[in-house]
């Protein structure tokens, strides 16, 4: 069994067995032609059951052929044109290299005996973010899993600064339309279950800074200590903004702790051309960025970054057996000491490699491309009477309803909607996401590929009505 470990002596090995997986793998990107194969799990399930993980199959070449038959055959394809469901992006392949060198070589960013060169890597990334940012000389942070885990630390660090006597006294102020994981961090905080104040939206669902004055003036009346407000840099549902300027003059007013979640817009940081849509960002405290979202980075890859370094203090604990209090001393730079982790992939290097090869305004491009796509987009909705469109983007999703001539019934509508996108996703053709807008089933398109086409949103609009058509036909059909 030594000859499956990695190591000098199975280099040969490791090298015709890692360049078989990549060739299975091109090879299935070079040959799809739609984003999924629409298998279902009652098909899926029994194929994966039936195997016996206590039998091995004893070499690579066998396990990938069957690889083939539960998961690369059916996996949903990120980097087809027509996938325009999640926050899911094509990846560069900068970055998957760095995800094969980092799986390789298998450093662990906890502490410097364990990483050396990769924690001066993710320190320098983070600096780059912060400047980019502009948080200023005195910024810091810690890459993380992801914006869930970036908003928890955030929020944690938040409710440390607020210094309340009273867990029951919190308050988290964010918009209605903010993450759920905002939800979550408070509860995993010890907060109550009001603690989170939903605060209304405009029309472009950007926050209401009136309703927001409002709610920090009522916590003051009431005698609730609002520990933060979480600024939206990009729903997930809408791709909004909050007017970031306004919430950080009220968070100076109020002396309150500013987050803003830019888990899907930091791509605006590398744009060429949208980069003042973030304008006021730089007067948060912390900030949440996703590069697996819009740096088109393979998950896991993302951030936290704080205006004052200093506050990282709240996440930092010590241990004797990995890094003990005189190594702060000592000036060892331990990356455990601002993290929630303690073992901790070397993420960082995806993008180290994306950006030293194609460089901040490479990304900028691709992001740009998909914000103008969705502009495109936008403006084939909103000409298209079988359509109803929330919001003009301003990054890259949009969402809308089919609207049948001949059928008012609003519940009816949402089978018609529901019913389209569950067919669309059998068939393969596409993948689309959907949401609710007022209590009402709507239809999602989240285009982070910049090889999707308008031509191809025209063809997925026209297979959504075709489905929903399909539906509404024969639910006439039975109720004659």
């Amino acid at each position: 069994m030594r000859s499956h470990l990695l190591n000098g002596l199975t280099a040969e090995h490791y090298r015709s067995s890692v360049t078989e997986g990549v060739e299975r793998v091109a090879a299935k990107l070079a040959t799809t032609d739609r984003p999924f194969t629409g298998v279902t799990v009652d098909t899926l399930s029994p194929r994966i059951d039936a195997i016996d993980l206590d039998r091995p199959l004893g070499d690579t070449a066998a396990v990938l052929d069957e690889l083939e038959d539960v998961y690369l055959r059916d996996a949903v394809y990120f980097h087809h044109p027509r996938y325009l469901a999640h926050l899911n992006c094509p990846v560069v392949i900068p970055a998957v290299l760095g995800e094969a060198v980092l799986s390789a070589v298998n450093s662990s960013l906890d502490t410097w005996d364990q990483s050396a060169g990769g924690t001066l890597i993710e320190r320098k990334l983070i600096d780059w973010t912060a400047e980019r940012i502009g948080l200023g000389p005195a910024a810091d942070g810690v890459f993380t899993s992801g914006g869930t885990q970036s908003n928890l630390q955030a929020l944690l660090l938040a409710r440390e600064e607020a210094k309340s006597d009273s867990l029951a006294k919190l308050r988290i102020l964010a918009s209605e339309v903010s993450h759920f994981s905002v939800k979550k961090s408070a509860k995993l905080l010890g907060l109550g279950p009001d603690s989170v104040v939903a605060v209304p939206v405009d029309r472009d669902k950007r926050m209401q800074t009136v309703a927001l004055a409002h709610e920090l003036e009522r916590c003051r009346r009431d005698g609730l200590v609002p520990m933060a407000v979480v600024a939206t840099a990009g729903t997930t549902d809408f791709g909004s903004i909050d007017p970031l300027p306004e919430i950080a003059g009220l968070c100076a007013q109020y002396a309150v702790w500013m987050h803003v979640d830019a888990a899907y817009g930091c791509g605006l940081l590398a744009s060429l051309k949208y980069r003042d849509r973030i304008d006021g960002i730089e007067r948060a405290d912390s900030v949440t960025v996703d590069y697996h979202k819009s740096f088109f980075q393979p998950v896991s890859s993302s951030a936290v970054l704080v205006k004052d370094a200093a506050t990282l203090r709240h996440a930092t604990y010590h241990a004797d057996y990995l890094n003990p209090r005189r190594m702060v001393q000592e000036r060892i730079p331990n990356r455990v000491d601002k993290s929630l982790q303690t073992t901790r992939r070397f993420d960082a290097l995806k993008l180290w490699m994306t950006l030293r090869t194609m460089g901040a305004d490479g990304v900028g491009q691709l992001f740009d491309e998909v914000c103008d796509l969705a502009a495109e987009g936008w403006q084939l909705l909103a000409a298209d009477p079988r359509y109803d469109v929330v919001v003009e983007p301003t990054l890259s999703t949009l969402v809308f309803r089919y609207i049948p001539a001949a059928v008012t019934d609003p519940a009816e509508i949402d089978r018609a909607n529901l019913y389209a996108r569950k067919a669309l996703f059998a068939s393969g053709d596409a993948v689309v996401a959907g949401t609710k807008v007022g209590g009402r089933h709507y239809l999602k398109f989240t285009l982070l590929n910049p090889e999707t086409r308008a031509a191809d949103i025209a063809a997925v609009l026209d297979l959504i009505a075709g489905h929903a058509e399909q539906y509404l036909g024969e639910s006439l059909d039975r109720a004659s």
